[in-house]
């Protein structure tokens, strides 16, 4: 089964939590503090595996998660840095954002891709002495790990993209010039999948074609398969256009042609401008009248004109050989640079993800903040310091000046995520 498109979930590994720890030795009566910091959470990470071909192992495992870095330990030990996750998927693989569409990366070469990263490691309470506050009872949780939906599109790595209608003979011409081996059918869209294949010029020369299931009128728009795989023809270097000249199931070559060039403008501005050569197969069947004419329109588009069999093999060598030469002259395969964040990613990544919801019940305020529960699993409210730390937290993230601005008064109940206290000014 061939899927080349996927929705998942990735999160990178939350930091570990900072130890909260004192020196314990015989004959010394007070050590000071000793907790160590957490260690790293473990990144997200993509790269490029040729033994797959398809995305299908993503419709069956949908979210992806990374270890948690470990807690600090005392004696001033630093917590075990998690192991990255590492997410193989298949060369010519795009990544976006499912909520704002943004290209994160493109996995085209070995370079492996960061796509989210592990959180630091909170700090243990060892570096919150001074010397007015010398046995902190605290300790900094870790930050958690960045949390995506992404999109995953396999767009294939080919230099030229065979297109046309269903049944004019791409699938027979690739199992003619390469060692792939198609289905071949004599009905229409009987290619339900793209194949590739290597055409070998000489000893040291080849290329890589692609053989991109029929178009039909209305493609672009989700008509018939072909809109399904349009993508694959977008990073082709060549569109080797394949007609049947020969008119054998009532349609108009010249016609076939204005269709399919219409489908790809309206796809893609960039594909209508990607250099084409024409091959007119079918030849065999075709009359010297049917060739000409075709030949005449073909020529005036601008285009090289093959005129082949690829049942018979007629013309094929003559048709790789000019593909090898016009490939010589174009650039590389492309390749998609990530796009910028956008100013909602900014906003939320420099404020930390700060964000959270006020709630008034029954003269409760209740206070939703996910990222805020991590911090309550550190603070201790018997501990002076300790609550000094929580107030700063609140303070510095906005949730008192929202109360505030809510109109609590003092005495009335506020409610973190559970954990209930009396607001005092």
């Amino acid at each position: 089964m061939f899927v080349d498109k996927a929705k998942i979930k990735i999160k990178a590994g939350d930091g570990g939590d900072g130890a909260v720890s004192f020196h314990r030795e015989k004959y010394v009566a007070a050590g000071g503090p000793d907790g160590g910091d957490g260690g790293k959470g473990g990144d997200v990470v993509f790269v490029v595996d040729d033994n797959f071909s398809t995305l299908i192992d993503f419709r069956y495992k949908r979210k992806y998660v990374a270890e948690r870095g470990q807690d600090g330990s005392s004696r001033n030990c630093t917590g075990k840095a998690a192991k990255d996750l590492i997410i193989k998927v298949p060369r010519g693989t795009i990544v976006r954002d499912a909520q704002s569409g943004r290209l994160l990366a493109d996995l085209s070469t070995d370079e492996p891709q960061i796509l989210a990263h592990g959180g630091r490691g909170g700090k243990g309470n060892q570096n919150f002495a001074t010397a007015t506050r010398q046995i902190p009872r605290f300790a900094k949780p870790g930050y958690p790990g960045e949390e995506l939906e992404v999109i995953l599109e396999l767009k294939l790595l080919a230099d030229v993209g065979l297109v046309g209608f269903p049944n004019v003979g791409k699938s027979t011409l690739i199992s003619v010039v390469s060692a792939a081996k198609p289905k071949i059918a004599n009905y229409h869209f009987t290619t339900l999948t793209p194949v590739l294949g290597v055409v070998k010029i000489a000893q040291e020369r080849s290329f890589v074609m692609a053989d991109i299931p029929g178009l039909i009128e209305g493609a672009s728009e989700g008509v018939g398969l072909g809109h399904e795989f349009l993508r694959h023809v977008e990073r082709c270097r060549l569109i080797l256009h394949v007609l049947d000249v020969s008119g054998v199931e009532g349609r108009d070559p010249i016609e076939d042609y204005k269709i399919i060039n219409r489908e790809l403008a309206n796809f893609s501005e960039e594909l209508a401008e990607c250099p084409q050569i024409v091959a007119a197969n079918k030849a065999d069947m075709a009359t010297e009248e049917q060739i000409q004419r075709l030949r005449t329109f073909i020529e005036g588009e601008g285009h090289h004109f093959f005129v082949i069999s690829a049942a018979t093999t007629q013309g094929t060598d003559a048709l790789v050989q000019d593909v090898a030469r016009v490939l010589e002259t174009l650039p590389p395969i492309k390749a998609y640079e990530p796009e910028p964040l956008t100013g909602e990613e900014l906003a939320a990544r420099s404020s930390g993800d700060g964000k959270f919801e006020i709630q008034v019940e029954d003269g409760v305020y209740y206070v939703d903040a996910k990222w805020f529960e991590p911090i309550l699993r550190t603070v201790d409210m018997d501990d002076y310091s300790s609550l000094q730390y929580f107030q700063r937290v609140l303070q510095n993230s906005g949730i008192i000046e929202k109360l505030e601005e809510m109109g609590i008064q003092e005495g009335d109940t506020v409610n973190i995520l559970g954990f209930e206290f009396d607001y005092v000014k």
